[in-house]
C-alpha cells in the first residue's frame, strides 16, 4: 500500500534521509530508529508493522544491507519514494566517505584521526543496539521470542558460533509457535 506523495512530501523524505545519511555511523540500518520515529510516529505514512516488514524482507534478501531504505522509500510512496529515500541516504555518505577516506589515509597516524577511529566503535555498538531494540518491539509481547533475543544475544557475545544457526533456530522456533 503506497501513498500519492505530494512534491514537498517527497523532498521532506529525501531531505531527512539525507540527514540520517551524515548520522549513519556504522550502515544505515543504525539510523532505524529514527527512521521508524519519522516514518511511522510522525509522518504516519507506514504502520509499525509494514516497518519492520520492510527491513525484514531487505535483510533477508541478497545485496548490499543499505537496501532496506530502498523498500521503506517504496512502501511510502513507491518508485519516487524509493528515489528520494535512497538519494538522501546515500548522496552524502558517500561524498563525506570519499573525502574523509583521502584524508584521513594522509593523517592516520596523528593522535586525534587514531582517537576518532577508537571512540567510534562504542557509538556504533550503541547504535546498533538501539535499531535492534526496535525491530523487537512487534515480539516483545511473545516470551518466547524476547528469550530468543537474550540467548542470541549472549551466544554471539561469547561464541564464534555462525549467526546463521541462531537465525535457523528462531526459524524453528517460529514455525513451531514458540516466537
Amino acid at each position: 500500500m503506497t501513498a500519492t506523495l505530494h512534491a514537498a512530501d517527497l523532498f521532506a523524505l529525501f531531505a531527512h534521509f539525507t540527514m540520517l545519511s551524515l548520522l549513519a555511523v556504522g550502515g544505515a540500518i543504525t539510523t532505524a530508529p529514527d527512521m521508524h520515529r519519522y516514518l511511522v510516529a510522525e509522518q504516519h505514512w507506514l504502520t509499525d508493522a509494514q516497518f519492520t516488514a520492510s527491513v525484514a524482507l531487505a535483510q533477508a534478501a541478497p545485496g548490499p544491507n543499505v537496501l532496506f531504505v530502498a523498500v521503506l522509500g517504496y512502501n511510502v510512496a513507491g518508485l519516487p519514494g524509493a528515489m528520494a529515500a535512497m538519494a538522501g541516504i546515500m548522496l552524502p555518505s558517500t561524498t563525506l566517505a570519499l573525502w574523509a577516506t583521502r584524508w584521513g589515509r594522509s593523517r592516520r597516524e596523528t593522535r586525534g584521526v587514531r582517537a576518532f577511529t577508537l571512540g567510534m566503535a562504542p557509538l556504533t555498538l550503541g547504535l546498533l543496539l538501539s535499531t535492534g531494540w526496535v525491530l523487537a518491539e512487534p515480539s516483545r509481547q511473545i516470551p518466547g521470542a524476547m528469550l530468543l533475543v537474550g540467548l542470541s544475544t549472549v551466544v554471539m557475545a561469547r561464541t564464534r558460533l555462525s549467526p546463521m544457526w541462531l537465525v535457523a533456530l528462531g526459524a524453528v522456533a517460529g514455525a513451531a509457535g514458540y516466537a
